[in-house]
Order: structure tokens, then sequence, then C-alpha cells
């Protein structure tokens, strides 16, 4: 029998946003084949105006995840993530989405330029969109009414019930498929709830994919509520959304945050109306939960990743 402790497992990861891209670059440095799986319904920023003037689909999450998996902070790295001055035609767009856009072009698909870039940047792992095809996110209401793009679906003020996407029979590619089915462990998060996780549950053969595989199936909730998306969300609402838009048994584990968040970085959280994640008991007694310190030391309550991946291995290994 291989020990557990030099066995190298197979890792997808499903998300987008800066949630995915944090979780890559503590599992990079495991012993681990890493397949992340990206949303690609983001419509706002420099990624909405490429997909609007260009017709391209979105590169922000694409270039995080690439560069969170490359081997080095070296110049090519830092480049990737330089983001031109607000002002004049490039305002606000960061140097990797247009070399995305325009690998796109010169190598005749996203997909093919995603591999070019994985090889300038040396990255462990794979990074592959969910779908590509050119998808729109929206959401139905508690009180009805429907939300259409990821952005103002990301600021509704009212209660989300469902989301899907447009057109619903979007492709998802085999190589995504084959890596959910294929993987030891598939991690949902962490990010934002419906906008990042949720959608990718959406695409046609994903869900089909999960319950073929023997994988051990993760959720890493978010430290914060989420204004608008997950406002007074608990953990339990997280977990439900997961549940409803996918099936009883998506997920083994779920790993929260308990360690103590500063009052400075609460303050500058109530802001937004964004206040810790309240842990709750949990409705599926099949579900593990897994409570630890994942605060990085910074301004933000965001997750430290090399205490985030510690705890996934620590996981894993501990398993029968």
């Amino acid at each position: 029998m291989q020990d557990k402790k030099n066995k190298k497992y197979k890792i997808t990861a499903l998300g987008g946003g800066t949630g995915l891209s944090t979780l890559l670059r503590g599992l990079k440095k495991y012993n681990c084949d890493i397949t992340a799986v990206v949303t690609v319904s983001d419509d706002g920023g420099s990624s909405g105006k490429l997909r609007k003037e260009l017709g391209v689909l979105p590169p922000g999450d694409i270039r995080n995840c690439l560069v969170a998996l490359s081997e080095e902070e070296n110049l090519i790295t830092r480049l990737f993530q330089y983001r031109f001055p607000k002002k004049g035609g490039l305002s606000n767009h960061s140097f990797g989405n247009l070399f995305l856009t325009a690998l796109t072009s010169v190598s005749g698909g996203f997909d093919k330029a995603i591999l070019n870039a994985s090889d300038v940047l040396a990255i462990k792992g794979k990074v592959l969109p969910v779908s590509l095809d050119n998808v729109k996110l929206k959401a139905t209401l508690v009180d009805g009414k429907k939300v259409k793009g990821e952005t103002n679906i990301s600021k509704s003020k009212y209660t989300i019930d469902t989301v899907e996407i447009e057109p619903k029979n979007a492709k998802v590619s085999k190589d995504v498929i084959k890596s959910i089915i294929d993987a030891d462990c598939v991690i949902f998060g962490p990010g934002s709830l419906y906008t990042s996780v949720i959608v990718n549950l959406l695409f046609d053969g994903i869900v089909s994919a999960l319950k073929k595989s023997n994988a051990v199936k993760i959720y890493i909730s978010n430290i914060m509520t989420q204004d608008g998306e997950t406002s007074n969300y608990t953990l339990g609402d997280h977990i439900d959304a997961i549940i409803k838009h996918s099936y009883d048994n998506v997920l083994d584990a779920v790993i929260v945050n308990n360690g103590m968040i500063p009052k400075s970085v609460k303050e500058r959280y109530k802001i937004y109306n964004s206040v810790p994640v309240k842990i709750d008991k949990m409705r599926n007694k099949n579900i593990k939960l897994i409570k630890k310190d994942l605060v990085s030391k910074s301004q933000y309550a965001h997750h430290d990743f090399t205490k985030l991946s510690k705890t996934i291995f620590s996981f894993l290994r501990s398993m029968k």
C-alpha cells in the first residue's frame, strides 16, 4: 500500500476570482497533480471590456490561476499581473489579459492560448476553462425578479434563490470531465458562492461527472459574507445553496475558518456590509466539518494559502 504521506494526489479545483488562485498558490507546494477548472462568466473590469469589445472569453481569472501556478515569481510572471494606469485606451487592462486575448487570435483558440501561456510561465499543473462557450449568468431572486450578468448578480440587494447559465446547453470539454472523474480530491472554492463556485456546477456534464467520481469532495467556505451575493448567510446556507444546484451528497467535507479576525479588519469590512461567516450546526451529518485558523496576516480577511493547503493535505492523509 502506498504511504499517504508520499502519495501524489490528483486534485481538481473548481472556482474563479481571487479565491481559486489563492488556493492554487498553496497546493503547488505539495506532491500533487493540479487541474484548475475556471469559470468563464466574468463580465466586469478588464475581462468584461475585452469580452464586450472583442468577443473573447474573459481572461482575468484564467490569468490569475496561471500566475498562481507558475514555478517562480520572475519578470514574466510580474509582467502578467501588470495593470496599465487608469487613463488612456489601455486604462485598467492588465498585460496578461491583453496577452491572452492576442494569443487567442494568433494560436487559433482560447484553449490553445492557455496552453501556450502555461509553457511561457512554466506552470505546475493545468488550467482549464470550464467551457469555451460564451455564457451569461442569470439569477432568480426570492421575490421572483431576474438579474442578468455576473456583475449585477454580485451587487444584488435581494436574496438569490437560484442561478442558471445561458445558453443552458453550453459545452464542457472532455478534459474537464476527465479531471473530475479521475481526481482523488475535488475542491470547491474559496470564492464568491454563486458567481465563482456554483456557476461551474451549472454546465451540462459537471454534476454527472461528480456523481461518477470517487474523489473526496471538499468545500472551502469564505471567511466573510459578501454583500448582495451572500448577505447574512451562515455556513449552512452556503452548503444548502451548493446542494440545491447539484445533489444531496455532493460534499464529503467542509473547511471553514475559526481563527480570530482582527477588530480593525472587521471594521473595514463593515463598510461593505460584510461579516464573518457564522458556523452553525451541520444539517447534513454525513459532511465532515473541519474548523481551522485560516486567516492571513494582512489587512484583509483572506485565506492564508499555506495554512489552507496544510489543512487540506492533513485531512486527505488522515482518511482511511
